[in-house]
């Protein structure tokens, strides 16, 4: 494995960790990245795979309370209620993305389309952010059911690149009744069940042509984004309720506008 790749993929593990459960869009900024540093993964998997040191990060935080959840299952119909609730909210966009797999990766996985939709989340977030929104619910864990399906709707925005999962969800929370924690909270509990089935499916169609190169830089970025991963979820919920989101927002403006800077200097 050549040290530059090497390198490479370290970074892009470090800032898919770092952006996978805020709201700027990880794929989009993997893509980015990869795109100006000329880094090509076999069918543009290295961006899902990756995902796997993220999705452990968030399982290894949230251990003890899964652990709880599952050992009460049996029993607690406020549990049973919640779990149906995520698994609503995740059969949307687990269609949709089965179905449109060849065309996301092979057209809108595009560093043109990820700068502008950056851009335009960035602003649809700061409206939403600014907004005077009456908070009802509080708990993510006590969310109607139909707030679990319409937010799994939006969760499908999150097909477009550059969108953001947890961007989607956090802003669709919110404008049905959600305080800015519990739809950041129940972003989380989604990427789960979410990230997970995008890794799976996503190694099913390519595995064939992965080879043992390709396995060590996922490795290597897996590690990265489960170190990055980590720091990201066990501080963004109190950072979140101190700030909202946009700081979020801003960011992702400044990046896609960088983004489209690059693209018309260096293509």
């Amino acid at each position: 494995m050549i040290i530059a790749e090497a390198v490479k993929a370290a970074l892009l593990g470090l800032v898919e960790g770092l952006t996978e459960f805020i709201p700027v869009s990880s794929t989009g900024h993997l893509l980015l990245l990869g795109h100006f540093l000329g880094f090509e993964s076999t069918g543009k998997t290295f961006e899902v795979l990756v995902q796997l040191g993220a999705i452990l990060a968030i399982l290894s935080v949230y251990a003890a309370r899964l652990l709880a959840m599952a050992r009460d299952l049996p029993s607690d119909h406020q549990v049973q209620r919640f779990v149906l609730g995520v698994l609503v909210a995740f059969l949307p966009a687990a269609a949709l993305g089965a179905l449109l797999h060849g065309f996301i990766k092979g057209v809108l996985f595009n560093p043109w389309i990820v700068s502008l939709t950056l851009i335009l989340g960035g602003f649809v977030l700061l409206v939403v952010d600014g907004l005077r929104l009456e908070a009802r619910h509080h708990d993510a864990m006590r969310f109607t059911l139909a707030m679990y399906v319409k937010i799994g709707l939006f969760q499908c925005l999150a097909m477009i690149p550059g969108v953001s999962r947890s961007g989607a969800t956090i802003v669709g929370a919110m404008l049905m009744g959600a305080d800015k924690r519990a739809a950041a909270e129940f972003s989380f509990f989604l990427a789960m069940p979410t990230m997970a089935g995008a890794f799976a499916y996503d190694l099913l169609k390519n595995y064939r042509n992965l080879s043992f190169d390709d396995g060590a830089l996922i490795g290597v970025g897996f590690v990265a984004a489960f170190l990055s991963g980590l720091l990201v979820v066990r501080f963004l919920l109190d950072f979140v309720s101190r700030r909202g989101f946009a700081p979020f927002a801003w960011w992702r403006i400044g990046v896609g506008a960088a983004g489209l800077a690059g693209l018309l200097l260096f293509g």
